[in-house]
């Protein structure tokens, strides 16, 4: 999560996002971009069953736009069994995901002591939960039922395509850095770094273009003909 950053940027730019692992593998190792969950957790997934786990692959239902019943199952994330227990591994959340495994254990509503991120419970659903003052908020809800890769297509056709989809309507790229992150949210920037944060906006495409340079670690010269909808006047 610190060298390949969350981006939606190929959906903003009309391209079909593949999840076939050698494209995944080509643009997010090779060409050093980024992506969103689905390339995430299936390069995850790849990268540490050749480690010999066996990651299971789960769909959940995002709750930072929508609420639960009109969220539909966009994410991707994977679950790992060790001696240890059962722990979720979520590499593609964007901007409040976990940089470290979560135990798989019912945390309740309340914070854990020093916790960022954890599972609660909610009838049939696990849901995890990140840090927000001093108390948390709902990220994801999943049955933890076990997904097929025409699942995960499936998915990710709405998430690319669909009106209602916010990946199809802003910009939204985030990476994390030793210091803290670097985000991206429509021509808003962000960096937080040692607790502090400065934001700045992005004048125009160029100069997207170059702080994806600077900050990101690639050029996509592309992106001066990007079209955002809710940046008008990059329509």
């Amino acid at each position: 999560m610190s060298s390949i950053p969350f981006e939606n940027l190929d959906v903003l730019l009309g391209r079909p996002v593949r999840l076939d692992l050698d494209a995944v593998r080509e643009k997010l190792v090779r060409a050093r971009r980024g992506g969103y969950c689905f390339e995430h957790a299936t390069l995850f997934a790849a990268a540490i069953e050749e480690l010999g786990f066996h990651p299971i692959r789960h769909s959940a239902r995002v709750l930072l736009f929508f609420p639960r019943t009109e969220s539909p199952r966009t994410h991707m994330f994977l679950t790992v069994n060790v001696p240890e227990g059962r722990f979720v591994a979520d590499p593609g959340f964007g901007g409040p995901g976990a940089q470290h495994p979560i135990p798989l254990v019912d945390a309740g509503d309340e914070r854990p002591a020093r916790a960022t991120h954890w599972m609660a419970r909610d009838g049939a659903y696990w849901v995890m939960r990140t840090e927000a003052g001093d108390t948390g908020r709902d990220a994801w809800a999943s049955t933890l039922e076990e997904d097929n890769p025409i699942d995960f297509e499936m998915a990710s056709h709405f998430t690319s395509t669909h009106p209602r989809s916010p990946f199809v309507n802003r910009i939204m790229m985030g990476i994390f850095t030793k210091e803290g992150r670097v985000t991206v949210a429509n021509r808003e920037v962000t960096i937080a770094e040692g607790g502090v944060s400065r934001s700045a906006e992005l004048a125009d495409r160029a100069a997207l273009r170059a702080f994806l340079v600077e900050h990101f670690g690639f050029d996509l010269p592309e992106v001066e003909r990007l079209r955002v909808p809710l940046i008008p006047e990059w329509q």
